[in-house]
């Protein structure tokens, strides 16, 4: 029962149908984003930008140690650091069960060849020393920081073109490996 000095109650009633979306958030309270996923926000490749650079660069080590010298080509590390980087790129799209592995690791892959370019120019003069490429044929005559400054260029697309095949490489396996896991869990599903 009110007191006297309160209005009556009026009583309760529902406020017509809204759809799903209204309000967009309640009163007093700040919009909360959606928990799924949008397209522009670099969740189209299946993982946060962020990750796709951070496996980039699980693979940028073998640039420098193989750049300066450090591991030789043909031994146990140097297979270790040539074929590790992309056995987790594969081991991580599997886990996250992206859903176009072949894409995301093509991003990665693409993020790990401007690293590889990168590394390859800050380590030209102390890979090569006193001992720089040069062009042969007709193109030997040039000046040699002329011969430098086109072999630099060249050596980006080169870098950036290697980085796409191990990422697609890579990335091909993933989608194989996520169709087989896929295809076997579904076909233990419905023999049950």
């Amino acid at each position: 029962m009110p007191f006297p000095d309160q209005p009556p109650q009026q009583p309760h009633h529902r406020p017509p149908h809204r759809p799903p979306h209204w309000p967009p958030h309640w009163p007093h309270q700040p919009h909360q984003p959606s928990r799924r996923p949008a397209a522009g926000r670099g969740r189209t490749l299946g993982l946060p930008p962020v990750a796709v650079i951070g496996l980039a660069l699980i693979a940028a080590p073998r640039v420098v140690l193989h750049d300066l010298d450090v591991i030789e080509e043909g031994t146990a590390v140097n297979a270790l650091f040539v074929f590790g980087p992309p056995v987790i790129w594969v081991a991580v799209a599997w886990w996250r069960r992206v859903a176009n592995p072949f894409l995301t690791l093509l991003a990665v892959g693409l993020a790990y060849g401007v690293l590889l370019a990168l590394g390859h120019q800050l380590f030209w003069e102390r890979s090569f020393g006193d001992d720089p490429p040069a062009l042969g044929g007709n193109l030997s005559d040039l000046d040699p920081t002329a011969q430098t400054v086109i072999l630099r260029v060249f050596a980006v697309p080169s870098s950036l073109f290697t980085g796409v095949l191990v990422g697609a490489v890579s990335g091909l396996v993933a989608w194989g490996i996520a169709r087989l896991t896929s295809n076997a869990s579904a076909s233990r599903t419905r023999s049950r």
